[in-house]
């Protein structure tokens, strides 16, 4: 129990009327009084009770994203209660809904619905739900946890996967920023025969179809199906930096999970490799529910301060990945990194190369900021010097992969995915 603000302002009135009287005799009866009533309200608190606490959250959270949460409170007492209601949130999560006040008749039914953020990816814990339960006076806040101690998993972010169902059709995807480039002739794999449309090539016209139906048939074409896509992403200190409340390697991960989905739905197969500080292969496998399997494997996994060994990882995935695949390589380099352009050069003798090269927002920020003072002069003088050296680099490596795709870490999940669309209809694979 603690006292509320009600008592506390109480107790200052009383304080102050024994400044302003210093005779005894005026204030220590109104006291007694006083004391009497906290004492009878104290006792009366203790016997309100009869408060069914439940949280219910989605086994699954979105990193990065609002979460619902869901209390439900029912008095099973026969006295009104007013409840301040709170949650024992787990580590690296948090809520700006919180505290919640409620107030229930005898044998009313609430339910308390706030918003949560996870901030870091892995299993989290919730603690009790604390309730600080009124009494009748409201002199006194009567503590009661009731232990809801539920576990939830905290995945890469897949809302971009619910942005992309929502927009699936060509015209609207590219509100997503996602463009399919076009084919080298009619497609790679015939899919099917439909009715002629206006736009249909002439040699896309089924001659025998056509004499059978009596009417112009198309053929259809589709981008070849059971390909592999594999993700080598760098798990290094590099890694570790952080753009807004996110890491590069949470945003690699957020990319990964969106071209990911996309290759499947496509009818290919996906696997994954880390390297850095997180050693992890996971083999190619078809289908949607694989995505699942990547979820699974990578949503507790975090950069460390380890340096990334390209040349290592190359040859690794060399060895464990023998049919030509599309290799997305998602990593932070700098100049001093000698050992990547070996390893692209091993890389692109059986694969098709993606280089996904995060580039640091403040870096942009810097530059259209205008200078104001000689310290900001340095500052962008120096911005310019790195990036022309960084694209210098980038140009070098362009010599050994498909495509280098330089852009900040909210960029990286669109940019990917059109360089996956380049691929397939360039018929590289």
């Amino acid at each position: 129990m603690r006292p509320s603000g009600r008592a506390l302002s109480l107790v200052a009135l009383l304080l102050i009327a024994a400044l302003v009287w210093p005779d005894p005799q005026m204030w220590v009866m109104p006291a007694a009084l006083l004391l009497g009533i906290f004492g009878f309200d104290g006792l009366w608190a203790r016997q309100v009770g009869g408060l069914e606490v439940r949280r219910t959250v989605a086994p699954n959270l979105s990193v990065n994203r609002d979460s619902p949460v869901r209390v439900s409170l029912r008095n099973t007492g026969s006295r009104t209660v007013h409840v301040t209601l709170t949650d024992e949130l787990p580590d690296h999560c948090r809520s700006d809904d919180l505290p919640r006040i409620v107030r229930l008749r005898s044998q009313d039914e609430a339910e308390v619905r706030y918003s949560m953020v996870p901030m870091r990816r892995g299993d989290a814990s919730f603690g009790c739900v604390v309730c600080l339960l009124r009494s009748p006076l409201g002199l006194w806040q009567v503590r009661r946890r009731f232990a809801a101690g539920d576990t939830v998993k905290v995945y890469p972010d897949f809302t971009a996967i619910a942005s992309y169902l929502e927009l699936l059709s060509d015209q609207h995807t590219i509100r997503l920023g996602i463009k399919k480039s076009q084919r080298r002739g009619e497609g790679l794999e015939f899919h099917q025969l439909r009715e002629y449309r206006n736009g249909d090539m002439l040699r896309q016209v089924d001659w025998k179809a056509t004499a059978r139906r009596r009417e112009l048939i198309s053929r259809e074409y589709q981008e070849e199906r059971d390909q592999q896509v594999l993700f080598l992403i760098d798990s290094g200190r590099r890694m570790r930096t952080r753009d807004g409340s996110l890491s590069h390697f949470d945003h690699a991960l957020n990319g990964m999970l969106l071209l990911a989905f996309i290759a499947l739905r496509q009818g290919d197969s996906v696997g994954l490799k880390l390297f850095g500080a997180e050693r992890k292969w996971v083999p190619p496998q078809r289908g949607v529910a694989s995505l699942n399997v990547l979820l699974n494997e990578t949503y507790d996994l975090h950069s460390g301060t380890q340096s990334a060994d390209y040349i290592t990882a190359a040859e690794e995935l060399m060895t464990r990945q023998r049919k030509r695949a599309l290799v997305v390589l998602m990593t932070n380099l700098r100049e001093e990194d000698a050992d990547l352009l070996p390893a692209l050069r091993l890389l692109g003798k059986r694969h098709v190369v993606v280089l996904a090269n995060l580039r640091e927002r403040v870096l942009d920020e810097t530059l259209q900021h205008r200078p104001t003072n000689f310290r900001e002069a340095l500052r962008l003088a120096a911005s310019h010097d790195y990036l022309t050296e960084r694209k210098q680099y980038q140009s070098q490596c362009l010599s050994y992969a498909h495509a280098v795709l330089d852009c900040t870490p909210q960029e990286l999940p669109v940019k990917v995915v059109n360089a996956y669309w380049q691929v397939k209809r360039s018929g590289r694979l």
